[in-house]
């Protein structure tokens, strides 16, 4: 689970990823969910956006691929989404360490 720092840190990474996923009419289907976690894999953050002719709406993209993919939304911004899964192989993003809770 992402805290709302690292989710900030990796809005902030996104805004210079390029866009490689795209939903259109044929809707979910099984190549973009695996184009999906390969690029979750590869990159481990994505950017991917819904077009005007899907029957989804972004945040049901996004979760719906989260979902299969074992990833984590982290905006979902007019049609634009994004996702991030570490690799734990290659971990290529390193995020900010949570804040210590104070007693």
């Amino acid at each position: 689970m992402l805290t709302s720092k690292q989710r900030a840190f990796l809005r902030s990474l996104a805004t210079a990823e390029d866009t490689i996923l795209f939903i259109g009419k044929g809707g979910m289907s099984q190549p973009i969910i695996k184009q999906a976690d390969d690029a979750l894999k590869a990159r481990e953050l994505i950017k991917g956006k819904v077009l005007e002719n899907a029957d989804l709406t972004p945040r049901e993209a996004a979760e719906e691929i989260a979902a299969q993919t074992q990833s984590e939304v982290v905006q979902v911004i007019g049609s634009k989404f994004v996702l991030f899964r570490r690799n734990p192989e290659e971990p290529k993003i390193e995020l900010p360490r949570p804040a210590k809770k104070k007693r």
